[in-house]
């Protein structure tokens, strides 16, 4: 799971993937390989449940799986990092995932940007997911990061479009997901619209139920499970539905 750009809600698209995985019956655990600014374990509520982190398994204070910690809404597990190993090699990155217990889906949540902490990141990882926004510059970097990508042997990459809002989009002043798609001829897998209610509710460690953002990550999990790159517009949808009534 990774962007370009900071800011576009790439932990937040992580932790809330992950969980509509885990209630789909997957067995799931996130990884923070954002050693520099870790926040997934603040994103889950988790940061109070924390004990070992990847610093802790690298040092050999304790093994990966003691390291990992339960979320409270689902079945997923997180594996925390912290400050402390901000040296960690690509290498010793990739065999701390190898080591971890038997998972369907190991969601590695990337720092932002193209420094060391990508690369390290990526290194880890089958598939990428790019985090984009319809911003000019969230697009522009995005673009960057999928030109990245190609260096690795990835099995697969595409793109989840984050706070999208639909008045803007039919106003003209921003590209819709459909074109953002087109734009970096990448298939677009996750279209989730502006949602006030996960600023709020994440305060709380968890995420709305039944709006508009809750079904369109529930598209989003059924795409990543099935392998398949359905597009759902669930703003637009919406707003046709209401219109037609």
């Amino acid at each position: 799971m990774t962007s370009g750009k900071g800011g576009v809600g790439k932990t937040t698209v992580t932790a809330a993937l992950g969980r509509k995985l885990a209630r789909a019956g997957s067995r799931v655990v996130l990884v923070d390989a954002d050693v520099g600014l870790n926040n997934l374990d603040v994103v889950t509520g988790a940061e109070r449940r924390v004990v070992y982190d990847i610093g802790d398994v690298l040092a050999g204070r304790c093994r990966a799986f003691q390291a990992l910690v339960a979320d409270s809404e689902s079945s997923l597990r997180i594996l925390p990092s912290s400050r402390d190993c901000l040296s960690i090699s690509a290498q010793a990155f990739s065999q701390v995932i190898a080591s971890l217990p038997d998972f369907d889906f190991a969601l590695i949540d990337c720092p932002a940007g193209i420094e060391l902490g990508f690369h390290r990141a990526v290194s880890a990882a089958d598939e990428a997911i790019v985090v984009v926004t319809p911003s000019a510059s969230s697009i522009r970097d995005a673009d960057k990061v999928l030109s990245l990508l190609k260096s690795y042997p990835l099995k697969d990459a595409s793109l989840v479009v984050n706070r999208v809002r639909p008045d803007l989009v039919r106003k003209g002043e921003t590209l819709s997901a459909g074109e953002i798609g087109g734009l970096m001829r990448t298939p677009v897998i996750g279209v989730i619209p502006e949602d006030d209610a996960v600023t709020v509710y994440q305060q709380l460690g968890t995420f709305p139920i039944d709006s508009p953002s809750d079904r369109a990550y529930a598209y989003l999990a059924q795409n990543v499970i099935e392998r398949t790159k359905t597009f759902h517009d669930v703003a637009f949808r919406r707003r046709l539905f209401r219109f037609r009534a």
